[in-house]
């Protein structure tokens, strides 16, 4: 098969940035009442985005005690779900092993490992989208920046800071609210724009 390239990271920073989700409309669920409401919400969608956070680990051969955050997401809303709370473990365990509901995101092999560590349960119907990428002929991993760039020919933001910040924090800050939300986002208008789906966007 013939291989395409994938956009360098020079040709990715010229690039206009991709209009993200803001604050009010993304949701962090910490509680009993707001996990069973998120949940409902997302249990009537078919495919959703999907994401993990985990506190990173800097010492060598530590095992993380993630994940800490598990994100969704409809076309136009993201849930940030913290896992302190026994519901919402229970609401994010419900909707991983839901074989009706389609999860997509990138590079979930390591999710998966770090779910039936920490959660007990083996997620059903996750579509990692580089594979999908890879299928079509990319023979790079894309990723999410990647994806983005293909698809949209735009930039997607991510800031670094976040990326290595404390997820176990009971209190999130914007920044990572921001950053864990459109993760999750991202990955299901990539979704939607590869045509994998009829639903709208």
């Amino acid at each position: 098969m013939h291989r395409i390239p994938s956009p360098t990271k020079d040709e990715i920073a010229e690039l206009a940035p991709l209009e993200r989700l803001g604050l009010d409309n993304i949701i962090v669920v910490s509680t009993r009442q707001q996990a069973d409401h998120a949940f409902s919400l997302l249990d009537a969608s078919s495919v959703l985005g999907f994401d993990t956070e985990s506190k990173p680990t800097f010492v060598k051969d530590e095992v993380s005690a993630g994940p800490h955050i598990v994100q969704f997401s409809t076309p136009h809303k993201a849930y940030v779900f913290q896992l302190h709370d026994a519901a919402c473990i229970e609401a994010v365990s419900e909707l991983l092993i839901s074989k009706r509901v389609t999860k997509v995101g990138f590079g979930l092999a390591g999710d998966h490992v770090q779910i039936k560590r920490t959660l007990g349960v083996l997620p059903n119907k996750v579509l990692d989208l580089n594979v999908i990428f890879r299928e079509q002929g990319y023979g790079k991993e894309l990723g999410v920046r990647g994806a983005v760039a293909v698809m949209f020919k735009r930039r997607f933001v991510k800031s670094r800071k976040a990326t290595t910040s404390n997820w176990s924090n009971k209190q999130l800050t914007e920044s990572q609210i921001i950053y864990s939300g459109n993760d999750a986002w991202a990955a299901i208008q990539v979704y939607h724009a590869l045509g994998l789906s009829p639903d709208p966007i």
